[in-house]
């Protein structure tokens, strides 16, 4: 892309982040945010199958938190054998 076309385009989204910070009261940074995160999701789209990422991820919070609940369920388990062994040991 040449120089001068990146200059021009750089220039008209600065004035119209500018143009709706005023126009909204918004912070500058938080709609560039915004336009980052809209970047983002339109790499997503247009990558061969964006859902699968979303599964893999809800995915694998799932088994996480499986694993969570089952290593909370041991833990709670070794504490109560543990309270009975030393409740034996003591009488």
């Amino acid at each position: 892309m040449p120089f001068f076309l990146e200059a021009e385009i750089l220039s008209r989204f600065r004035s119209a982040v500018t143009e709706a910070s005023r126009a909204y009261d918004l912070s500058p940074s938080e709609i560039e945010g915004w336009v980052d995160d809209a970047k983002k999701g339109m790499e997503n789209a247009l990558r061969a199958n964006p859902f699968d990422i979303r599964e893999q991820y809800e995915k694998r919070m799932k088994d996480l938190q499986e694993a969570h609940g089952e290593a909370m369920l041991e833990h709670r388990a070794r504490k109560k054998l543990q309270a009975l062994m030393e409740r034996e040991d003591g009488n």
